[in-house]
């Protein structure tokens, strides 16, 4: 009899856990408002770009659109899969500067596709986006050419109207379809999620690539390594919010950590100390890392944030009754 009893408490101990994940409030709470934050700042940086094209009027709008983005880019499911919009949204990394070439060839040959919004979804996904336009609105050099200013012009609201586009069916595919096949995980007929495990697991899979990604690209990229870092690399250079990036982004999964799967307080406290190493960096675009001490200072912060990506393996992992050992990188 009393091995039953302490059979019982560990079966109730060990579905504690799973019974704190809340993919329902996860989806209403989090991803819904999230995703309409992103369309909302996407369409008005679209309505600016289509009465100016001073990027000194667009900075401020392309800016909150790129951080409406960063509470949400990492949800690489669903919608945002679909026909690649993830992808044309944030093109990065570009190692071998295809965005960048792509988008000097369409500025040259001065292109009429800027002028058929049909035919400009269907352009490479390398010249559109968030990066192509920071391109356009931080320029290293100003147009050449005849008629190059026009054209210029044209390419970034058709770039903008684009990305709002995106913005609104990602927003709208979440809203009247994939919401609901989230929440409706183990149910007949939904071949999707076939049970609620599956699903948390796919967004406890969206939380740990995250994390990833802010080690492994936004810090790993540029930093290169002690004898060569790679500073030219950073994410958003020219546009100088390399780190804001990694801030709003750890902190967007910290947020999206906490609704999942309720208090971590172990997660949260390495996310806060990854947090204020970013904020002690003081060179917002990476560019000081061939500086040994910014180097180091770098490093630390990437050393910070694998060390909350592990806790949160751990410690999200097990309040979502998901296996420890399962890998990030093996998608939903």
């Amino acid at each position: 009899m009393i091995l039953k009893f302490f059979a019982l408490i560990l079966m109730l101990g060990l579905g504690v856990g799973a019974a704190r994940a809340d993919v329902a409030q996860t989806v209403n709470d989090w991803i819904l408002p999230d995703l309409a934050g992103f369309r909302v700042a996407a369409q008005q940086l679209a309505d600016k770009a289509a009465t100016s094209c001073d990027p000194e009027i667009l900075r401020p709008a392309w800016n909150a659109t790129f951080d409406a983005w960063l509470r949400v880019g990492f949800l690489h499911l669903g919608p945002g899969e679909e026909q690649g919009r993830n992808l044309a949204i944030a093109f990065w990394p570009d190692p071998k500067g295809i965005g960048a070439r792509q988008q000097r060839q369409m500025l040259a040959a001065q292109d009429p596709v800027v002028n058929d919004p049909a035919k400009f979804a269907q352009t490479s996904v390398a010249l559109r986006g968030l990066f192509g336009l920071e391109r356009l609105l931080y320029p290293a050099a100003p147009p050449e050419g005849k008629g190059a200013d026009d054209y210029s012009c044209a390419l970034i609201r058709a770039t903008a109207a684009d990305l709002a586009r995106m913005a609104a069916e990602i927003d709208a595919g979440w809203r009247d379809g994939y919401a609901q096949t989230l929440l409706s995980s183990g149910q007949p007929g939904n071949t999707t999620f076939l049970s609620d495990t599956e699903a948390r697991q796919a967004l406890y899979t969206q939380l740990m690539a995250g994390f990833e990604f802010v080690a492994d690209q936004r810090l790993g990229r540029p930093l290169g390594t002690f004898d060569r870092p790679r500073p030219e690399r950073a994410e958003a250079r020219a546009s100088g919010r390399s780190v804001r990036n990694i801030e709003l982004s750890l902190q967007a999964l910290m947020d999206f950590a906490t609704v999942l799967a309720g208090d971590t307080p172990r997660t949260r406290a390495d996310v806060d100390l990854a947090l204020a190493a970013a904020g002690g960096l003081d060179d917002p675009a990476l560019a000081g890392l061939s500086e040994p001490q910014k180097y180091v200072r770098a490093e630390n912060l990437r050393q910070r944030v694998q060390t909350a990506q592990d806790t949160a393996e751990t410690e999200v992992g097990k309040a979502l009754g998901v296996e420890i050992g399962f890998n990030s990188a093996d998608g939903d």
